[in-house]
């Protein structure tokens, strides 16, 4: 079964690309490397002892993205990856968020139509729910407006996925599995995160501060209503997150789905703030962490963790690692970058 991964060079990607094919797929990427490293292909080919086919292409090109279809033989479904991601920079560049994010669902779905591809996983976000009115969310908590421009992204691509399922000549069968706060790396530390430039997310920036790249972390926010102050989130390791997205193909090539769309919380169920996650760090490192309270971030929502039952009970996911063997693998992948870089 061949399951094509946009933006497989990316942090989730790349992570979901190895378990594909462990899992028996053969994963097909598909990347534009805007917002990755095309030495992730090198460390997951270590991995896997394999080249995966891997094409250099927009996907809002519908032209470049159409070669794809015609050049591989079967796709059998999809995992939408592609998108900009960080919370902060979507508040200072909004249109480009959606053109990149709703443009590039949008040819996908025109061309996925063409080649009649009818599977479709799609990488959505907590950040659908805005912020909640109660904790911990499930998938039946209603969407608040969203904190930010990527938050709002994610929710017009999900209206976009129900509305093109109602349509009577609709064939597309999609899970959307709403990620909470992946973290960490490939226990070969041969892939993990690698932001461009100052990292956007937390542990990469606890990482590198550790490592002695940055000197100082900031904490963005020390006086939310949480009971340190700091934001809470619900951190799930990178490959628990990828296995999750085997798991929802296999459901849909099985037909086994009980909606022409359904939907999936991926967390670990459990929230953390931002003080405590340094904490964990520190006992995962034996390191002394240097950071500082700073202001609030634009868009970000004080606190929000998952309700996972729904995962458990019907696509059978439960995450397996502990935020403490997370931040110990991100930090095993930051020495690895330094000692090669």
């Amino acid at each position: 079964m061949k399951i094509l991964v946009t933006g497989g060079a990316g942090y989730i990607g790349s992570h979901a690309v190895v378990e594909l094919y462990q899992a028996g797929y053969q994963p097909v990427i598909v990347d534009n490397f805007s917002n990755s490293e095309e030495s992730a292909l090198a460390g997951i080919e270590a991995i896997i002892g394999a080249k995966v086919p891997t094409y250099r292409i927009d996907c809002a090109d519908n032209a470049a993205l159409r070669t794809v279809f015609q050049t591989e033989e079967k796709i059998d479904g999809v995992i939408h990856f592609a998108a900009y991601k960080a919370v902060g920079e979507s508040v200072q560049k909004p249109l480009a968020y959606f053109q990149n994010n709703v443009g590039s669902l949008l040819t996908l779905l025109e061309v996925m139509t063409e080649f009649e591809v009818t599977n479709l996983v799609f990488s959505s976000s907590c950040t659908v729910y805005g912020i909640p009115d109660a904790l911990p969310v499930t998938e039946a908590t209603p969407s608040k407006p969203a904190s930010s421009p990527y938050g709002r992204t994610k929710q017009m691509c999900e209206d976009v996925v129900h509305d093109v399922s109602a349509a009577p000549t609709n064939k597309l069968h999609t899970i959307l599995l709403r990620y909470f706060n992946p973290i960490g790396a490939h226990n070969s530390a041969k892939i993990g995160e690698l932001p461009l430039g100052v990292p956007n997310n937390l542990v990469p920036y606890i990482t590198q501060t550790a490592a002695g790249i940055r000197e100082q972390l900031t904490i963005n926010g020390g006086d939310y209503d949480t009971p340190d102050g700091t934001n809470i989130r619900d951190y799930i390791h990178v490959v628990d997150l990828a296995k999750a997205h085997v798991v929802a193909v296999q459901r849909l090539l099985d037909r086994k789905a009980s909606e022409v769309v359904e939907t999936f919380n991926v967390g670990t169920g459990h929230g953390n703030s931002v003080l405590e996650v340094v904490q964990a760090f520190e006992q995962a490192s034996g390191l002394k962490l240097n950071y500082h309270i700073g202001p609030r971030r634009a868009g970000d929502v004080p606190a929000i963790y998952a309700d996972a039952t729904k995962a458990e009970q019907v696509l059978g996911f439960k995450t397996e690692t502990s935020l403490l063997d997370s931040l110990a693998s991100a930090w095993k992948w930051q020495q690895t970058l330094h000692k090669n870089g």
